[in-house]
């Protein structure tokens, strides 16, 4: 099938398809003469007819049921092979006598072991894909492709080293090891070969640290570079996450561990947002960030809950029920969240209150809970092997090879649940004895292998130098806040530092960010000169907006705050009725509110330049944006009758006088019978797509994704678990499911009139797929899955979406059959395949204007480009409805 007649079936936003890409390679594709494709035919042998065409130089198997390649090297002329998603286990060593083979793609099989004497023979070999099998070690022979191999993935196996044959691949520059089990990287890795493109995720390094890895290449050598010219330091740092419900006695015991003796917090000093501290113990640093447990403060929980920390979940066992819903409300939540979005984290539950139970209470509720928790880590070990099978099941299961493989290292990740600890927090032999506890898991390496890491001296010296400005500059001292070429001139007139260039300064600044001890936002363009040197500046400003009983602090806004925003107590009336109804808030209000909570922090002199004045946006709201916290929205009374036609890049002209702009937190929303009344009910000719999440959709998730695609259409309506969207008077329905065991995403389009109109739907429609599925990747955890539901009325049956690549639907079939009615059905109303001739014209590309920029829907790509319409004060436009 060619690019022509088949379907772009992941489209996505240009915008994000870097991003989006998994393993990719930047190496230009070559050109093949003969080249043959087999791919998806069920293979379990080669066709002998094939084997007859010695001329072949192209030949691609992938997604076949192959264990053996007898007879492949008759085609002696081959260049490039593609065996990818097979069955193979034992490496096929008749592939030996390919001498020009440039290309070979073994990945998504079975291989423990490659034979030595095979590569021996791949003189001209560039291109090697080896991710997604068991090995754990390369034969030496790999180093007579040093002077041609240029690719190599070696992601998702079992290596604990870098391969020593590695170093000896003189031209590679692209290399991939994610997802192994390495904990160092030998600095010949960079110094010696032309590396270009370098990912490591999912291992547990120590040296270098991951976060300095994140950083990319160039940050590597530098770190390398460090290494060499100074002395090294070993960082034993543990970010410890403490959650649980509201009054569990979570800050009681971060205070109590923190001050060394028993503290007794008050309610009405309980954690708002998130608050920070640190705690020395033996050598080892532990970052305590203490998380209200407010539900809504969990929608910018997110944004701080990182991998390769110690969770210490607080369970107050006054409350703790011996009933399920208990169980559910107080840990359950908790457990399905920790393994939806840190997976591989090591939580250690902590039950308090015990001096309110009896001895046998406390024994019974310990049990109890040890004992469900183990059952949801069994339940969602048993749910991946249920979903396996059922993919293995499928007919034709080799269109599943993804989806199962993504699956299959699901498996391999999972919390690790320490044994549960019960403390009476006023009894400070039971908060040592915690502390003990806690002090043996992280000395252990099996349960956290790369909690010491080695850092250069200079990255510590910037650090403690950084500490030191926060507690004596009077300028930064209260709210952290500082210009980056202010701080790298402050710490260059230390003499330790006389020599800490800009370039290195950022390095560690990302390092530093990325462990949570700073935050800088450098990908956030108004942010990028900005260090917060301490984020409580952060966690203040999103705790006033996204809180428990946000109507209270709306309704008690001062009248002195009120005047000095130029607003009266109807307009405060005017703001609480807006937020009730509509989940809005203008940017006064929201002004009024910040100032309030900063002048009580003593923040007074930040209020400006976080907030902004009352014609200009602060450094917020770029925040709020970037997190997808909130959807700015502006209301007009109407177009201007008088404007010049538009034209796409120049300024759009608005009516004069124009609605202050407001803020939509979707958090907030209550009602969706407004949406779904405009939407005018569900009718069985939709197309019609579902999007399964296991175990649940995550909190917040569905508010997110609205932002997101409310913000690429500018004509919508949102309300708590519905959003419609229009584009080119096309009418398109998200809707939310959340329930147990039955949580999807829906999405319905109105069925085209005309044959050439499915190709716009779908692209609709695969759009917020695209935002969907790239949201999901910040929750590693998650299960999706996309099904068509049979369009049989009152049929139970729901068609697999199969695996979808950057450029054709997987599936081939032009009609589909229902298992259970066995009615037929085209393929284009259950799966983004549009039949087309290859002389059919391409259909013109539709243009719209969106909150980001321009979007244009051609044959089968969706383009956005980040090009803000703007009027003549410069101000972004956004007409948006709202429920």
């Amino acid at each position: 099938m060619t690019i022509a007649e088949g379907y772009s079936c992941s489209p996505g936003i240009k915008a994000q398809k870097a991003s989006m890409a998994q393993h990719g390679s930047n190496e230009q594709e070559e050109d093949y003469s003969n080249e043959v494709v087999l791919s998806s035919l069920r293979l379990r042998v080669l066709p002998s007819e094939i084997l007859q065409k010695s001329g072949i130089e192209s030949l691609n198997l992938d997604r076949n049921k192959l264990k053996h390649l007898t007879g492949i090297s008759k085609l002696c002329n081959l260049k490039k092979l593609i065996l990818s998603k097979n069955d193979i286990a034992n490496f096929p060593e008749e592939i030996r006598n390919l001498v020009h083979l440039e290309k070979l793609e073994l990945n998504q099989n079975q291989i423990r072991e490659i034979p030595e004497g095979v590569f021996s023979c791949f003189l001209k070999l560039k291109h090697l894909r080896l991710n997604n099998n068991l090995l754990d070690s390369l034969p030496k022979d790999l180093a007579t492709c040093s002077g041609s191999l240029q690719y190599l993935n070696l992601s998702d196996n079992f290596f604990i080293t870098i391969p020593l044959v590695i170093l000896k691949l003189k031209r590679l520059e692209e290399f991939y090891i994610q997802n192994n089990i390495l904990l160092q990287l030998p600095v010949e890795l960079f110094k010696e070969l032309p590396l270009k493109v370098f990912e490591v995720s999912r291992n547990p390094l120590r040296e270098p640290p991951y976060e300095v890895c994140a950083g990319g290449i160039r940050q590597i050598i530098t770190y390398f570079n460090c290494l060499q010219n100074c002395q090294t330091e070993e960082d034993r740092r543990i970010k410890t996450m403490f959650l649980g419900a509201s009054l569990a006695g979570k800050s009681t015991i971060c205070k109590s561990l923190k001050k060394r003796q028993s503290v007794r917090m008050l309610e009405e000093e309980r954690t708002v947002g998130i608050e920070i501290s640190e705690f020395h113990l033996q050598g080892f640093t532990f970052l305590f960030w203490d998380f209200a447990g407010q539900l809504e403060y969990y929608m910018t929980h997110h944004m701080f809950i990182t991998p390769q920390a110690l969770v210490i979940l607080v369970i107050n066992f006054q409350q703790y029920q011996l009933s399920n819903n208990s169980f559910s409300e107080l840990i359950g939540f908790w457990i399905n969240n920790l393994l939806m979005r840190v997976p591989n984290s090591v939580v250690l539950p902590v039950g308090t209150h015990i001096d309110a139970c009896a001895e046998r209470e406390v024994e019974e509720k310990k049990r109890d809970i040890m004992t469900k928790m183990q059952a949801m880590l069994e339940e969602r070990k048993t749910n991946l092997t249920h979903f396996i099978a059922n993919l293995e099941g499928i007919e034709e299961s080799e269109y599943y090879v993804d989806q199962w493989n993504r699956l299959k290292d699901m498996e391999n990740w999972s919390l690790k649940i320490l044994d549960l600890v019960s403390v009476n927090c006023m009894n400070y032999n039971d908060i040592k004895t915690l502390e003990g506890t806690i002090l043996e898991h992280v000395k252990n390496e099996e349960v956290f292998p790369n909690v010491i890491q080695v850092l250069p001296t200079v990255y510590k010296q910037v650090e403690a130098a950084i500490v030191d400005i926060v507690q004596k500059n009077e300028e930064t001292a209260e709210h952290g806040m500082i210009d980056l070429s202010l701080l790298h001139t402050e710490l260059s007139l230390q003499d330790h530092l006389s020599h800490l260039d800009r370039e290195l300064l950022q390095d560690i600044l990302r390092y530093l960010h990325r462990v949570g001890l700073i935050v800088w936002y450098e990908e956030i363009k108004p942010l990028e000169g900005i260090v917060f040197l301490r984020p409580a500046i952060l966690i203040t400003t999103f705790k006033t907006l996204i809180r428990y009983g946000l109507i209270q602090q709306l309704e008690s806004i001062a009248v002195d705050i009120l005047i000095g925003e130029h607003a009266t107590i109807r307009d405060r009336t005017n703001w609480v009725w807006t937020f009730k109804s509509k989940a809005m808030l203008c940017q006064k209000a929201m002004r009024a509110l910040l100032k309030h909570q900063l002048y009580l922090d003593g923040l007074k002199d930040v209020f400006e330049e976080m907030v902004g004045s009352r014609s200009q946006k602060g450094k917020l709201f770029s925040l709020l944006e970037h997190f997808e916290i909130c959807l700015e929205v502006r209301n007009t009374g109407g177009l201007n009758p008088k404007a010049r036609v538009f034209m796409p890049g120049q300024p759009w002209e608005m009516v004069q006088g124009c609605e202050e702009v407001h803020y939509l937190f979707p958090t907030y929303l209550n009602q969706s019978e407004e949406v779904l009344a405009t939407w005018g009910g569900d009718q069985a000719e939709d197309l019609h797509v579902r999007v399964y999440f296991s175990p649940e959709i995550p909190e917040g998730f569905f508010q997110r994704l609205m932002v997101k695609a409310c913000s690429f259409f500018s004509t919508h309506w949102a309300a708590k678990v519905a959003c419609l969207l229009i584009c080119s008077g096309k009418p398109l329905l998200i809707k939310a499911n959340n329930q147990k065991g039955y949580s999807y995403i829906e999405l319905r389009c109105r069925e085209p009139v005309e044959s050439a109109g499915f190709q716009f739907s779908w692209d609709f429609i695969m759009t917020i797929l695209s935002v969907n599925n790239k949201l999901s990747e910040e929750w590693p955890g998650l299960h999706l899955c996309v099904k068509a539901p049979c369009r049989t009325a009152r049929c139970p049956a729901e068609f697999v979406w199969p695996d979808m690549d950057d450029k054709n639907t997987v599936t081939k079939e032009e009609m589909k059959t229902c298992g259970i009615c066995a009615h037929q059905f085209k393929t284009e109303l259950l799966f983004p395949k549009v039949s087309r001739k290859p002389d059919t014209p391409q259909p013109p590309a539709h243009y719209f204007v969106t909150s980001y920029g321009n979007a244009t829907f051609g044959s089968s790509t969706v383009h956005v480009e980040t090009q803000n319409i703007l009027d003549k004060d410069s101000r972004k436009t956004n007409w948006s409805t709202f429920s």
